[in-house]
Order: C-alpha cells, then sequence, then structure tokens
C-alpha cells in the first residue's frame, strides 16, 4: 500500500520523553509506515519552555528505538514567516480581533447558558476601536490575536473514537507575546508537509474540531485522526517523571521495547517486526497503567 501522504510525530522538548510517549511515537509510525505514508519528525518548540539539548536527547531516543524518518526532523522556531502570513491573511480577511482578556477574565466572566466550560465568552469580539484603544491603555499590554469564527462547534472522524463533536470558540492564534498559537502552528504545519494523518494522545483530540475546523477555512483537507490511549500512573493520572523509572535512559532499550509491545499485545520486540502485528481495530482502547519494574 502506498500514499502520497505522511504522518507525523512532533514532540515538545520541554522534558526527556517518556515510555508513554514513546509509545504514541511508535503508534503513530506503525500507522504511517503500514499505509504507505512517509513518516515525519517534528520538534514542537516555540513555547520558551523548551530547550535545544532536551530536543537532541528526544531525537536520539526516538533513533535508538528504531524509529525512523524522512528527511531532517524540523522545528517550528524555523518557520515564523509561515505562520505570521498566514496570521497576516486572515487578518485581511477580517476573521481576527484583539483580545485584551486574560485567563482569570474569561473564567470570571459571565456566560451564555448551557456554554461549554472554558469557552471564549466574546469579551473582546465586537468592541469599538475606542473601547480597543481603551482596553489597551488600561491592561498596558499588547492584545493576543484570536479567530472570529462562525460555528459554536465542529465534528471530526476519528479512526478510533469514530465521530466526535467538539467546541469551536472564537480561539487564540497569536498571543500578546507576538508567539503563534499551538492550534494555528499545528494546522499550517501538517498542510505544508503534505502531513494527512495525525496520530496523538488523545488528549488532544478536543483541540481536534478546532484545527479542523481552521484547516477547512484555510482551505486545506481535514487529515485522518488516530487518537490513541494515554498511558497513566497506579492513580490514574497522566504518566510523569515523579512515577520513577520513566525514561529510556533509566528503562533501557529491550526492556522498553518489550513494555511497549505487551502494551499493545504484541511478540515482537522491534518496531519493524511490530508492523507484521499492526492492526487499529485489535489496539487496546483502554489506557496503559504502567508500573515501572
Amino acid at each position: 500500500m502506498t500514499s502520497t501522504g505522511a504522518g507525523r510525530f512532533a514532540p515538545s522538548p520541554s522534558a526527556d520523553l517518556h515510555i508513554g510517549n514513546l509509545r504514541t511515537a511508535v503508534l503513530a509510525w506503525l500507522f504511517a509506515r503500514s499505509t504507505g505514508r512517509r513518516f515525519l519528525m517534528r520538534v514542537e518548540d516555540l513555547d520558551d519552555r523548551t530547550f535545544t539539548d532536551i530536543a537532541e536527547r528526544q531525537l536520539a531516543d526516538l533513533a535508538a528505538i528504531g524509529i525512523t524518518w524522512d528527511g531532517p526532523a524540523t522545528r517550528q522556531t524555523e518557520h515564523a514567516q509561515r505562520y505570521n502570513a498566514v496570521v497576516d491573511t486572515l487578518r485581511e480577511q477580517g476573521l481576527l480581533f484583539e483580545c485584551f482578556c486574560t485567563r482569570r477574565d474569561i473564567a470570571q466572566a459571565p456566560r451564555a447558558p448551557h456554554a461549554p466550560e472554558g469557552a471564549y465568552p466574546g469579551t473582546c469580539r465586537d468592541l469599538t476601536d475606542a473601547e480597543r484603544e481603551s482596553r489597551r491603555e488600561e491592561t498596558g499590554r499588547p492584545p493576543a490575536l484570536r479567530l472570529r469564527t462562525d460555528v459554536t462547534k465542529y465534528t471530526v472522524h476519528d479512526i478510533l473514537h469514530g465521530d466526535y463533536t467538539g467546541l469551536v470558540d472564537d480561539f487564540v492564534v497569536r498571543r500578546g507575546d507576538g508567539v503563534v498559537a499551538y492550534n494555528l502552528a499545528v494546522v499550517v504545519d501538517d498542510a505544508a508537509s503534505g502531513v494527512d494523518q495525525v496520530v496523538r494522545g488523545d488528549d488532544l483530540l478536543p483541540s481536534s474540531p478546532r484545527q479542523a475546523y481552521l484547516a477547512q477555512l484555510l482551505g486545506h483537507p481535514e487529515p485522518v485522526y488516530a487518537h490513541v490511549p494515554l498511558v497513566l500512573n497506579d492513580e490514574g493520572a497522566r504518566l510523569a517523571k515523579r512515577d520513577g523509572a520513566v525514561t529510556l535512559t533509566e528503562i533501557g532499550v529491550p526492556e522498553a521495547m518489550a513494555q511497549i509491545a505487551d502494551s499493545l499485545g504484541y511478540r515482537a520486540r522491534s518496531v519493524e517486526q511490530m508492523l507484521d502485528e499492526f492492526d487499529p481495530a485489535r489496539l487496546p482502547s483502554a489506557p496503559w497503567v504502567y508500573r515501572p519494574g
């Protein structure tokens, strides 16, 4: 089977990859390779809490467990011009507005009955020029830019979850500090690199309707989604460094691959061998509770 598209894995270099991240990377690789897609590696380093040395360690760990990718790994910090061009286009189309709200402002603002928790209440959407100038003077900080959406929800199809309908509010596309927001960056990057298959943790499923809505607004096809279960600790929380030996350095490559394979019900012990056993329909639907050996 061959495809002209691509899958991808997009780590954020804020901390070393743990066994849960590695498992998701393996699954993303299996989804792509089993469908004849290219597999791309993208370092999502726009956040100021990310570090170059951690990015290098992440890439080394992924290579150590057998993950291969096509072409060099890319970094989001290399593509500011790409993002700014899209922001400028949206602004020229009248699809952006300045927002001076803090997270606290949004949390405390009155909202319409039955509005989803966390939905932007539209505080700055229809400010007049005079009101915007007043808010700028009051806050003393640059505004964020939000997308002026014309829907409140959007439905995507996920290979593992079926149809999923989620919130689409007037979400941020560029923060007040000038850094482009995650939801815009991933859509623009995926389209620019030909990614048509997005495999990632199911904690990101709620962000898919916003991203798919923006993709269609920009004229890009919606990717194939597959949101895989997370890896949790004994307390049912997302796996983290505090849970003990969870990184590849601590576990070791053979043991880590054995643990990942066992969690998926595979006898194989390498990603290449796992291709022979891979079947999306047979993937576990429940989170994997990880207990360090």
